[in-house]
Formats: C-alpha cells, sequence, structure tokens
C-alpha cells in the first residue's frame, strides 16, 4: 500500500507588503482616528463606512500615481451561473468609492454634501521600506459646491486637525496651488500636445530635487544625473521654458506678491487668470478665518498629484527635522494631500459635479507623532488578579468583576498557578501596573496584598532612588478597600 504523503504545514509568514499591528499600535491609532472625527464631525462633516469591494468599472482608472487601467489594485473576476459575472477590486482609495456612493444615492443626499470616511485601502504595488500594500487613510471631502468656501474650510480643518492630534503651530505648513494656473502655463508656453503636457508637468514634479537649472536642462535638451546617466529631455526652447520657471519661482515673502508673480507667468491665459483669482478667494477667506502664513501658505511648488486635480491642491507637510537610515537630517515631509477633483462623479452621472477633499496618511501621522516622542511610550496594561488556591477562583473573579465594573481594566490570572513566579512574570510581560494578592492567610483576616509594580521595576533599576525609596510597594489593605487602594495607585501613573 502507498504511503500517504504528508502535506506540508503552511507558513506563518504575512504575506509580502503587509504586516500586522498589535495593541499599542491598534490603540494609538484608534486614538488618533477619534481625534481627527472629532474635528471633522465640528465642522458639519458627516461619517460614511463605504464598501470595501468595488467593481473595478466603478473604480475606473483614477489612480492619482499609476498611469494604467485597472493595475495597482487586487482585482478577482466573480463568476455566476453562466460563468460570467464583473470584475471586482478591494478599493485602493476612498475617494473613488465616494463618486459611487454620490452618484448612486445623490437624491437623498444634501447638497452639498459633507463626509468623512476612515479605513484600510490596499494598492497592489512593489512594496519597500515604510511602504505596505495595506495602509489607513482619513478623508474628509465636500460634493456640490464649486464654491472656494469648501477648499478654505478643508484647509482650515486640515490645520485644526493636525494641532488636535498633537503637531503643534510651527512644526506644520499647509501649501495650496492651483492646476488651473498650470494650465496657464502651458497655454503661456504654446504647449497643445497632451503627451508633452504630462511630459512638462512630470519635469515640474522634479523641481524639489534638481532645482531651477535642471528643470531648464529637463525642459530643453536634457541632463546628467548624480550617476552619469543621461535623462532625454521634452525638447522645449529655451523661451517656451521660461513660464514653467516664472511659475516655479514665483513664491513670494506675501500672499499678495506671489500672485502678482503667478499672474506675470500665465500671461495673458483665461484660465490661468481664473486659477489665481480663485487662490486669491482661497487666501482671503482663511485670513478673515485667522489662518495666517503661519499655517497656511499659496505655494506655486506644490505640483504632486496635478494631473489628478481640476482646481486649488493642497499638501500638509511637517515642517520638523528627523534622522533618517543613515542619520542625515531631513524634513519628514508630507503626511496630507488632496485639491479639487470636478470631473470624478462626471463618470457616472454624465453631470459635472464640483468636489473637493483631503486624505491624510493616518500611518505617516503617527509615525510623525512617534520621531517626536509625543506617543510610542510604554502602554500600561491591566491591573493582574493572581491565583494563590485554584479552588476559589469565583473569590478571584469577583474581585476582577469590581474592578472592571469601576472602570478599571482587569483580568484574572488563567495560566497553570502553580508557580507565583511565573505569575509575576506574565504581569511584567502584560506590563501591568497592579498585582492583586489574596492567599488563605488574607481571605481568613479579609485582607488583601495590593503589588505596585511600576514602583517595584523602578527600584530594581535603581534602588538608591531615594524619592522612590520612601514608598512603599505593597500594601496590605481590606478587602472593602481594594478598589479605591488601586484606584489611588493608577493615579500616580497617570
Amino acid at each position: 500500500m502507498a504511503k500517504v504523503k504528508k502535506q506540508p504545514r503552511p507558513k506563518a509568514e504575512t504575506p509580502k507588503g503587509f504586516r500586522d499591528y498589535f495593541g499599542a499600535e491598534v490603540t494609538e491609532r484608534s486614538a488618533m482616528l477619534a481625534a481627527i472625527g472629532k474635528v471633522y464631525h465640528r465642522y458639519g462633516f458627516d461619517a460614511l463606512e463605504s464598501s470595501a469591494v468595488e467593481t473595478v468599472e466603478a473604480l475606473g482608472k483614477f489612480l492619482p500615481d499609476v498611469d494604467r487601467p485597472n493595475e495597482g489594485v487586487f482585482a478577482w473576476q466573480e463568476f455566476d451561473e453562466d460563468d460570467k459575472g464583473d470584475w471586482l477590486a478591494l478599493r485602493y482609495d476612498l475617494t473613488a468609492p465616494l463618486a459611487r456612493v454620490y452618484a448612486q444615492h445623490r437624491n437623498e443626499l444634501p447638497t452639498p454634501y459633507r463626509r468623512y470616511a476612515m479605513g484600510p485601502v490596499w494598492r497592489n504595488e512593489k512594496p519597500g521600506p515604510g511602504r505596505f500594500r495595506q495602509f489607513y487613510q482619513c478623508d474628509a471631502d465636500t460634493v456640490g459646491t464649486a464654491s472656494m468656501a469648501a477648499d478654505a474650510e478643508i484647509c482650515a480643518m486640515l490645520a485644526d486637525t493636525l494641532e488636535e492630534v498633537g503637531i503643534p503651530r510651527g512644526d506644520y505648513l499647509i501649501r495650496v496651488n492651483n492646476r488651473k494656473v498650470l494650465n496657464g502655463v502651458l497655454e503661456a508656453m504654446g504647449v497643445t500636445d497632451e503627451a508633452q503636457a504630462a511630459d512638462v508637468l512630470r519635469t515640474i514634479d522634479k523641481f524639489d530635487k534638481v532645482g531651477e537649472a535642471g528643470v531648464r536642462e529637463l525642459l530643453g535638451a536634457g541632463r546628467k544625473d548624480a550617476s552619469g546617466a543621461f535623462i532625454e529631455g521634452v525638447g522645449l526652447d529655451p523661451d517656451q521654458a521660461e513660464p514653467v520657471v516664472a511659475f516655479l519661482t514665483s513664491k513670494a515673502d506675501t500672499t499678495a506678491g506671489t500672485l502678482e508673480n503667478l499672474r506675470a507667468a500665465v500671461g495673458d491665459s483665461f484660465v490661468g487668470a481664473e486659477g489665481i483669482d480663485e487662490l486669491s478667494q482661497i487666501a482671503a477667506l482663511l485670513e478673515a478665518g485667522g489662518y495666517g502664513a503661519d499655517r497656511i501658505q499659496i505655494d506655486p511648488s506644490v505640483v504632486r498629484g496635478l494631473g489628478y486635480y481640476t482646481g486649488p491642491v493642497y499638501e500638509a507637510e511637517l515642517t520638523f527635522e528627523i534622522l533618517d537610515d543613515k542619520g542625515r537630517k531631513r524634513q519628514f515631509g508630507s503626511v496630507a494631500g488632496g485639491g479639487r477633483y470636478d470631473d470624478l462623479v462626471k463618470r457616472f452621472t454624465g453631470q459635472a459635479v464640483p468636489a473637493t477633499g483631503v486624505s491624510i496618511g493616518v500611518d505617516r501621522l503617527l509615525a510623525a507623532l512617534r520621531e517626536k516622542g509625543r506617543i510610542g511610550s510604554e502602554v500600561q496594561g491591566p491591573v493582574v488578579v493572581t491565583v494563590m488556591d485554584r479552588d476559589r477562583m469565583a473569590d478571584y473573579q469577583a474581585m476582577v468583576a469590581e474592578l472592571r465594573n469601576a472602570g478599571i481594566r482587569a483580568e484574572v490570572y488563567l495560566g497553570n498557578p502553580k508557580n507565583f513566579g511565573n505569575q509575576l512574570k506574565y504581569a511584567d510581560r502584560r506590563h501591568a501596573p497592579v498585582a492583586i494578592i489574596e492567599g488563605g492567610q488574607e481571605h481568613e483576616s479579609g485582607v488583601v496584598q495590593i503589588k505596585d509594580l511600576v514602583l517595584g521595576a523602578k527600584l530594581a533599576e535603581n534602588a538608591s532612588l531615594e524619592e522612590w525609596k520612601e514608598r512603599p510597594s505593597q500594601y496590605e489593605v481590606p478587602r472593602a478597600e481594594l478598589v479605591a487602594k488601586v484606584r489611588e495607585i493608577l493615579a500616580l501613573y497617570q
């Protein structure tokens, strides 16, 4: 008889590009989402939780950084009895589902419709350091109004949100630009071919890396990069390239100065002038609301995503320095971005529906707060009720119930109670601040022992700390005072 071949055991490993999140990380993210949602709600935005799965047709080719239809998503085909069915995909952002939701329910929704959404999104892209295929986004959008007040409101709300989660004024800057201004620059250059315009956009996007001289070279014949390789240019003559350079270098010390420089860059272009007027409106509305240039600025150097947006664009940048993997100082960079996308809902309705919104990269923002030391400290675990006599488990359950009913996080030790030292090791691994001990003798006397594990750990680290040595690390109290004493100890470490 042939020997049955054993099935190999599955590998216990996370799929490439994904990761697992444990207690403290999940708690920190939940707290951040609650703080962001609080600001969005205060601004009058309603929560929306749309499906994580959409049809590929509904998602469309709208990934801002992917130029290929249906690529960059996790997709599969759903078969019916005729072996035919829709192609479905996990959502790659929260904006495309909003367009579908609004088109589907527009007759029941108010106009304009303000909504916020939070949740994971999935992108089938090559993972890299700090770049995963599943990550969280937190969006807020206003659909159904062309008023620049909606864009100004989004920018103001973004500033308030950053401060709410722990980024102080001075550590962030929200920069605002407008795609229409760039369209005006392209008109002034005489660029009408879509492919050439796309090349110009890609070149503008490299301004931060190559500077003014590099942009001039790339708009012309080309340039050599740091490795010595030659990068072919767009092929414009120097006079044609001049409006782009004027656009990229138009930032002045004042908003009025910046707008004036932009007017010179767009020349006689009507769409360019319209974009500058929109920026002027946004600036005036923000100033009226008390949002100065120390928080939000008109800045033509914001070029990322301009191929996706149709009007104002904005980006939130953290301005403090961190050390990279090689120990070099650099700015933390962007944590949020957005803008006006008036063509997205039109795919479903056939009618133009103005919309504007912003997306916060929650994982990036959490990383920023960890860099600043504002989160990431050791999370306090539950109070652990130890088990000295397994036949008295009901007594220990009564204790933990009292603690929980008083709003105190607590648990009973559920392992083998034979070795008490293992129970304290478990409490240490749980980062428990307090351990409750009640043996037979304590039970007969009507008392419990309450061990301050935080103090005990500090004394173990440095027994010479006089400020700690004066305090006891273990208390004996009447059983009836259990909750009050635990609450008193926990208050020392809040």
